[in-house]
């Protein structure tokens, strides 16, 4: 799995394990939340419009003579038509005024689309009915032109609340930091904006505070509660040298910690400039609906035209003509189909986001469906990597397990791995000073190397025993144990065993992966007896072991030879190659780290259950697709020849075509919400 608050450090441990400590960017979310803000003022004013375009409606209703005579009624005076007139005029320029600016948008950018159809559709109505006010024979359109442009103004400011609603995960997140931060300064505290805070200062987070910004530790230990962040709901224990990630919310005890991350540099900017990219992504599925909507639009032009002309030829009057043609463009706008697999998208981002999961190539999430193999890493992935010292086996007389512990201690200090980690922790515990290494040098896959004290040292697992020759001693230990190996001056003087545990989750995880059909491999460094132990614990379909850095990503080739879509697991920018080989790279990882640049996914938790939930939540998303386009399409399949008035008996009033456009909308736009509830818990 990926480290945290060490320098800047690259290279990959004994068991294949890479470490991946990115360069952090710059990130400007002005223009989101500018966007956002534009957003809410254009529902309000879809809002306003519909509000002030039904209120005039009602006089128009009353006024038309073909209500008035389904009424039975006769509220006929002088120079109504032109008070009706008046109404209309008011109704199509200020409720209509955002389909014709629409209209001159996608003229300017020649892509004409749902906005050209429909201002198309209300000029035509009006411009026809104005002729007829002043002495064209026919009748008025005037009731339908109003309920038309109600009907259409409703439809989009009731889809407009739904894709705000999309952004709320992402609203919630960006509330997540608070205004000020307590500064230790000296033997005081001070308050300070969080635009103050600079890098390796003191904070305080008191008691019940949320995070002002990433950090280490320094003082104290808490539970902390990272669920906004992480999806995790329960609190996590966290002490001296552990990371702190910025708004996640402290617990009872009170923490001292040094600043790592401010700004655009905290996880959660990455998370939210992450989740921003990947919704303006477009998958082939949106692609896919993209194209299907501009032939739509093309269709409903030729066909309105045609239906129009079509009704002319054959000897029916101007009204009824440009009624069908009204009706056709309006019920062929391709709203729904607009919407269908953005709306979805975008929602299904958001919720990822929530719950841990940070989706940064859109169609490879899509194509999580596919997996039908999922090669997982196994140190800090399938086990808790923390590879904890449990013997010292001492091979040399001439050195005592002290003498072992330091030297292995000190070549291995410069590496981030997970066992590195675990020999301080020992010789802490012991009460043992190591020296420095100079001349440094990381092996990958292998080992590492350096002067200690004058003296080569060598250290590595059993692919560094064979490069060198060496015979390694009788191995009796069965269980998920790494050995490292201390090579001094070319002779072998002893090594230290580190155990691991597999991971509670990981056992539920793959038992899920494989009931959906989906075969679970092992991919590790470490060796063939470590591997197949922890294999058979797991009942993993596959395991491949003592696998050096560039032969992982041949091994995904020989995967997918075999006919399988697979999903690699990797935790850093040295499995960059076999995560770009895979179909879905998924890189597992927490705090900062996060932005893994190779991966098509990133996992905030190193926990196999998110991959379970991934795969899952991305068949959710993708059906919601399909639900949608299906329903799209299929509305406009059914309600087009209607519309065209061909059908004996079965002819629709523009109204009515309008409403059954904008409840297509509405359908796709609920259906898209109930992605809510797919997520697993």
């Amino acid at each position: 799995m990926k480290h945290n608050n060490h320098s800047a450090h690259n290279h990959k441990g004994h068991d294949g394990v890479p470490h991946n400590h990115q360069e952090k960017e710059k990130h400007d979310h002005g223009h989101g939340h500018a966007h956002h803000d534009h957003h809410k003022m254009m529902i309000e004013d879809f809002k306003k419009r519909f509000w002030v375009s039904s209120l005039l409606t009602f006089p128009v209703l009353l006024l038309s003579p073909m209500i008035q005579s389904w009424m039975g009624v006769n509220w006929t005076f002088n120079s109504d038509n032109y008070i009706l007139f008046a109404l209309a005029s008011i109704i199509f320029f200020y409720g209509g005024l955002p389909f014709l600016k629409g209209l001159v948008e996608e003229l300017k950018k020649k892509t004409p689309g749902m906005m050209t159809l429909i201002a198309i559709a209300i000029s035509a109505a009006y411009f026809y009915s104005v002729a007829v006010i002043f002495g064209f024979t026919g009748k008025t359109f005037f009731w339908e032109l109003a309920t038309l442009i109600d009907v259409m103004l409703l439809g989009h400011w009731l889809e407009m609340k739904s894709i705000l609603g999309a952004s709320k995960a992402l609203e919630a997140l960006a509330a997540l930091m608070p205004n000020e931060a307590n500064l230790v300064h000296g033997d005081h505290i001070i308050k300070v904006k969080i635009s103050e805070l600079k890098q390796d200062d003191i904070i305080l987070i008191k008691p019940g505070e949320k995070a002002p910004a990433d950090g280490i530790i320094v003082d104290g230990e808490s539970n902390l509660n990272e669920s906004m962040l992480t999806g995790e709901s329960k609190p996590v224990r966290k002490s001296i040298d552990e990371e702190v990630i910025g708004g996640a919310i402290n617990g009872s005890g009170a923490i001292k910690v040094k600043v790592k991350g401010i700004g655009e540099d905290t996880y959660l900017s990455k998370v939210i400039t992450m989740v921003q990219s990947a919704q303006k992504q477009k998958s082939k599925t949106q692609r896919l609906a993209d194209v299907a909507a501009k032939w739509l639009t093309v269709v409903a032009l030729v066909i309105g035209f045609g239906t129009f002309f079509t009704w002319l030829a054959m000897g029916k009057e101007l009204s009824f003509a440009l009624e069908r043609m009204v009706t056709v463009m309006v019920i062929c706008c391709p709203h729904a189909l607009g919407l269908a697999v953005p709306l979805v998208a975008s929602i299904s981002t958001s919720i990822s986001a929530k719950n841990g999961l940070l989706i940064r190539n859109r169609t490879a999430f899509e194509n999580a469906r596919k997996i039908s193999t999922i090669v997982f890493d196994k140190t800090g992935t399938l086990t808790k990597g923390s590879h904890e010292v449990t013997k010292v086996e001492v091979l040399d007389n001439n050195y005592s397990e002290n003498d072992l512990l330091k030297l292995v201690t000190a070549v291995e200090s410069p590496s981030e791995h997970h066992i590195s980690k675990g020999l301080v922790r020992k010789v802490k515990e012991l009460g043992i000073d190591y020296p420095g290494v100079i001349d440094f040098e990381y092996h990958a896959g292998i080992g590492v190397s350096g002067i200690v004290e004058g003296k080569k040292v060598q250290a590595g697992g059993f692919v560094l025993l064979d490069k060198l020759k060496i015979k390694a001693p009788d191995d009796n230990d069965n269980s998920i144990e790494t050995k490292i190996f201390t090579i001094v001056d070319g002779k072998l003087i002893g090594y230290i065993t580190f155990a691991d545990q597999i991971r509670e989750s990981s056992f539920g995880a793959i038992k899920t992966l494989q009931e959906k059909g989906i075969k679970c491999s092992l991919l590790t460094g470490d060796n063939h007896k470590v591997a197949q132990s922890v294999a058979n614990e797991l009942h993993l379909d596959n395991f491949m072991a003592e696998v050096l850095p560039e032969q992982k990503q041949d091994k995904i080739k020989e995967l997918q030879a075999k006919g399988e879509f697979v999903a690699m697991t990797g935790d850093g920018v040295n499995d960059a190659p076999a995560l770009a080989q895979s179909d879905v790279g998924i890189a597992i990882g927490s705090g900062t780290d996060v932005a893994a640049e190779t991966a098509d996914i990133v996992l905030v938790d190193s926990n196999p259950k998110d991959i379970a939930n991934l795969i899952l939540f991305g068949r959710a998303t993708y059906r919601k697709m399909v639900q949608n386009l299906v329903w799209a399409t299929g509305y406009n399949l059914v309600a087009l020849p209607l519309a065209t008035g061909f059908i004996p008996g079965l002819i629709i009033s523009p109204a009515f075509g309008a409403a059954l456009m904008a409840l297509s909308t509405i359908i796709c736009a609920v259906n898209a919400q109930l992605l809510k509830s797919s997520m697993v818990s």
